[in-house]
C-alpha cells in the first residue's frame, strides 16, 4: 500500500473507479506518508488522522455516481480559506484563525469528492520565495532538507513532492506556485486571474493584486494539474473579477500549430547552467514532438518587472500597514526582511501609482502584440535551483545575482496576467530538480497546459529518494 501514494492522481483516480482500491484504503496510506514524513519535512501545519478517516469512511459508504475527484486526497495552502481547517496565513497574529466557509475553489474540491487532508505551511503573510514563520518554523525540500521548497505555496509544494498529498491549491502573486514547483520537481500552473475564482483567498485578491494573483493547481503531472484545473475553474458569479470562460479541449493539431518562442534569459540576469540546458532540453523535446520552436524573447520584460516592484513590493507592504500596527514585535523575521526591502523605495504616491496603472496597461498591450507572432513562450522558472535556507545572493555565470533578481523570471507573467505551467525538466549537479516555465496569452490556460503536457511526457515527474519507504 505504500507504493500508492508513489502515484500520480490520475493513477490514484483509476484505482478508486475500478474498485482496486477503497478511499479509505488510499487515505491510511497518505496518513502513514505523512505521519513518516511530515516531522521532517513540515508542510503541513493542520493534519489530523481521524478526521481524515472520517472523510474516507463517508465517500466510501456514498456509492452511487462517482465524482471526477472521488476520493482523491488533496491538501490547501493555509490562505486559502478550508473551513474547519487553520488557514493562518503564517502570522502570530492569526494564530488559531479557522475559517466557518470554504474558500470558492475548497467548495469545488469538496463537491468534486475529494478528501482534505489538511492545510499547508507559508511564509508569513505570503511575502517571501521561501516558507518560514514564527508559528511552524520552516518547511524543508524533499529532495534536501537543508534547502528551501520555495514560497509562498512551499508547504504545499513539498507536501505533494514527497507523496504526502496527490495534489493541492496554492496562490501565485510573484511565482508562488511557479517556483515552488520548479525547486520541488512537479508541476503547476498560474491561471489567468479570473479562470478561477479568488474568493476565499487569505488577503483578498483585490486592488494591483486582482491582476497579480491567482489560485492554481499543483500536483505531480501536468495531467493531474489539469484534473484539477477543471474542477475549480469557472465562473463565480459574486466575484467581480471572474470571468464567464469555459474550459476547451485544444487538439494535438492545434496544439503543434502554434509558434512557440524561447529565451533562456531576459539579458541582464544570468542563470545556470544547468538551468540553459534545462530550457534547451525542453525546447528539443517539444520540436521531435512536432512543434515549431524558435528563439524569441519579448522586449518589454525590464519594464513589466518594475511595475511588478512597484504593485507586489510597494503596495504590498502599504495593505500590511494596517494589519500589523501594535504588532511589529510579533513579526517573523522573513517578514521584516519583505517590509525592509519595500521601505527602500518607501510608500508609493497617488500620482505615481496612478501613472504605474496607465503604463500597465500601455506595456500589456506592446506586450500582446508581440505574443501574436508567439503565443507560447518557453522559459526558466528561475535563475537557480533551489537554494539553501537563508540564502539571500548567489554568483551566477560570474556576476552576483540578488534574491528577488533570482526569481524575476516568473514576476513577469503576474504584471502581464498570463497563465503559466511548470513542468520539471532537468537537475542541477547537486540533484537538485530544474523546471522550465510554459506561458501563454491571457484566457489560453489550456494552451499553456498542452504544450507543457507535452514536455512532461518526454521527462516527468522523479521522486525524491526521501519519498520512498525503504528510504
Amino acid at each position: 500500500m505504500s507504493e500508492l501514494v508513489l502515484a500520480s492522481a490520475t493513477r490514484q483516480l483509476t484505482l478508486l473507479r475500478s474498485g482496486e482500491v477503497t478511499a479509505a484504503e488510499l487515505a491510511e496510506a497518505h496518513i502513514r506518508q505523512i505521519e513518516r514524513l511530515n516531522p521532517t519535512v513540515n508542510a503541513l501545519v493542520d493534519f489530523d488522522a481521524e478526521r481524515v478517516r472520517a472523510q474516507a469512511r463517508v465517500l466510501d459508504a456514498a456509492g452511487g455516481v462517482r465524482r471526477p475527484l472521488h476520493g482523491l486526497p488533496v491538501t490547501v495552502k493555509s490562505s486559502i480559506a478550508t473551513a474547519g481547517y487553520r488557514c493562518e496565513i503564517g502570522s502570530t497574529i492569526n494564530r488559531g484563525s479557522i475559517p466557518a466557509e470554504d474558500a470558492v475553489v475548497v467548495a469545488r474540491l469538496r463537491a468534486a469528492g475529494a478528501l482534505i487532508l489538511g492545510t499547508t505551511n507559508c511564509p508569513e503573510f505570503l511575502m517571501a520565495y521561501e516558507t518560514d514563520n514564527l508559528l511552524y518554523g520552516r518547511t524543508n525540500n524533499p529532495w534536501n532538507l537543508d534547502h528551501t521548497p520555495g514560497g509562498s505555496s512551499g508547504g504545499e509544494s513539498a507536501a505533494i513532492a514527497a507523496c504526502m498529498s496527490a495534489g493541492g491549491l496554492g496562490s501565485d502573486s510573484g511565482g508562488s506556485v511557479r517556483g515552488p514547483a520548479h525547486f520541488t520537481g512537479i508541476c503547476s500552473l498560474k491561471p489567468t486571474p479570473g479562470r478561477v475564482p479568488g474568493r476565499g483567498h487569505l488577503p483578498p485578491c483585490v486592488g494591483p493584486f486582482g491582476v497579480l494573483g491567482a489560485i492554481g493547481p499543483m500536483a505531480r503531472t501536468i495531467a493531474d494539474v489539469r484534473l484539477l484545473f477543471e474542477a475549480i475553474s469557472g465562473q463565480d458569479g459574486v466575484d467581480p473579477l471572474s470571468a464567464p470562460v469555459a474550459l476547451r479541449e485544444p487538439t494535438e493539431a492545434e496544439l503543434r500549430a502554434l509558434p512557440i518562442g524561447y529565451f533562456e534569459d531576459d539579458g541582464l540576469v544570468g542563470v545556470t547552467a544547468e538551468t540553459r540546458a534545462a530550457v534547451q532540453a525542453a525546447a528539443q523535446a517539444l520540436r521531435e514532438a512536432g512543434f515549431r520552436v524558435v528563439p524569441f524573447r519579448p522586449q518589454t520584460l525590464e519594464l513589466l518587472r518594475q511595475l511588478w516592484w512597484k504593485f507586489f513590493v510597494r503596495c504590498g507592504a502599504m495593505f500590511y500597514q494596517s494589519t500589523i500596527a501594535g504588532h511589529e514585535a510579533e513579526l517573523s523575521p522573513i517578514f521584516r526582511e519583505f517590509l525592509g526591502i519595500a521601505a527602500v523605495d518607501g510608500p508609493i504616491g497617488g500620482p505615481e501609482l496612478l501613472e504605474a496603472w496607465a503604463e500597465l496597461d500601455l506595456l500589456r498591450a506592446r506586450t500582446l502584440a508581440e505574443l501574436a507572432e508567439y503565443p507560447v513562450l518557453l522559459c526558466p522558472v528561475a535563475s537557480i535551483p533551489a537554494w539553501r535556507h537563508g540564502e539571500r545572493s548567489w554568483d551566477v555565470e560570474g556576476q552576483q545575482v540578488a534574491y528577488l533578481d533570482a526569481v524575476r523570471h516568473t514576476q513577469w507573467w503576474n504584471v502581464l496576467a498570463n497563465p503559466a505551467a511548470v513542468v520539471p525538466v532537468g537537475q542541477s549537479a547537486e540533484g537538485l530538480p530544474i523546471g522550465v516555465q510554459v506561458v501563454a496569452r491571457p484566457y489560453e490556460d489550456e494552451f499553456a497546459l498542452g504544450v507543457a503536457g507535452a514536455i512532461d511526457r518526454a521527462f516527468g515527474y522523479r521522486c525524491p529518494p526521501i519519498a520512498r519507504a525503504s528510504y
